[in-house]
């Protein structure tokens, strides 16, 4: 029998598949512990803070992902493709956690490298306060570098409730940065964010953090971000959001539609022929030859959301709001105040 039979009818003959560096270090990586479905795993890296290397014009220069993988698992993350350099499937991103355990060290160390004014992201690909920060603590250790440094301009990106555990970091940072949080809210359909996000925390649980925030002197705004074609894309659905973040006392108000990722498509298109099948024809329509909507739609979103900014007198991301105490609407600070001391940091 030839050597190449032989090898093919006897896997474990044929020759090991090279992986890349990274890809080593996460098959490496000790399990550290268990939660719900999900493994978390400690990974070596030599840098927290990333050059960002994108044709989108995005506005910042800089990224920070205290992680690799989320457990919020939500439907449409466009940051699956990540796991992929890992050499692991997209499915693996919501299912196996790394975690960068000197991230902190790090960090302080390069933000004495970056010039001052330079624009950082942090939570781009993964949310800083998934269930794991509560104990390994890692995103607080980026902000205790933050905290003794100054001049840089940090937005951070989050989900989670657990954001308010550092509230007193997020005081002083936005002290000596320019700091502006957003929290990303879909919908306030509880039912549908469940089966979008499904181990992300309520609508209403993050539009109290945007109060919190507020209350504390912080740029807090909301980002109804992605907003999904024939699900969540109507005047109603993104009026409810923008409604609920004026309420909150919100810095700003945005939003933009679907990015889909050909990593994410197994699983958004397995979402919609699960709860939306009469869409699913459209979806393959849509994004079979790209990841982006249209310009037309674009477009309309872009307007809808003006529109709303303008009725429920909103600002913009990149426009600078008065401080939190200035925009209190008394009424509903004295609803939530009686409320807050009952909501959990919890879904």
């Amino acid at each position: 029998m030839a050597k190449n039979s032989t090898a093919s009818l006897f896997p474990s003959a044929e020759p090991a598949r090279r992986l890349n560096l990274l890809a080593r270090s996460a098959a490496s990586a000790p399990l550290d512990s268990t939660g719900h479905l999900t493994q978390y795993r400690p990974i070596q890296t030599r840098s927290a803070i990333s050059r960002v290397q994108s044709k989108r014009g995005l506005p910042f220069t800089h990224a920070i992902n205290p992680y690799r993988g989320c457990e919020f698992a939500c439907r449409y993350c466009y940051a699956r493709y990540a796991h992929e350099f890992l050499e692991l499937t997209p499915e693996d991103f919501e299912r196996i956690i790394y975690f960068k355990e000197n991230a902190g060290w790090l960090a302080a160390r390069e933000l004495a490298r970056l010039k001052p004014g330079t624009e950082i992201a942090l939570g781009t690909a993964t949310d800083p306060w998934q269930p794991i920060e509560r104990r390994q603590r890692i995103t607080r250790s980026i902000l205790q570098a933050f905290a003794k440094t100054s001049g840089f301009s940090l937005g951070i990106v989050t989900k989670s409730t657990l954001i308010l555990r550092d509230i007193d970091l997020l005081k002083e940072i936005s002290r000596r940065h320019a700091l502006t949080v957003h929290l990303t809210v879909t919908t306030m359909d509880t039912e549908l964010a469940r089966l979008l996000e499904p181990r992300a925390p309520r609508p209403d649980l993050r539009m109290w953090v945007v109060r919190r925030l507020r209350e504390a002197g912080i740029r807090a705004g909301v980002l109804c971000s992605p907003i999904i074609p024939g699900i969540t894309d109507s005047r109603k659905s993104i009026g409810a959001v923008a409604e609920a973040a004026a309420g909150a006392g919100a810095s700003f108000f945005a939003a933009n539609p679907l990015f889909l990722q050909p990593c994410s498509l197994p699983t958004f298109f397995k979402f919609v022929e699960e709860h939306f099948p009469g869409q699913l024809d459209a979806y393959r329509r849509r994004y079979g030859a790209s990841a982006f909507v249209s310009a037309e739609y674009r477009k309309r979103i872009a307007d809808l959301v003006n529109a709303l900014c303008r009725e429920y007198k909103l600002g913009r991301r990149h426009q600078p709001m008065p401080p939190a105490r200035e925009n209190r609407l008394p009424e509903l600070v004295q609803i939530q105040t009686r409320m807050q001391a009952q909501l959990p940091f919890s879904a």
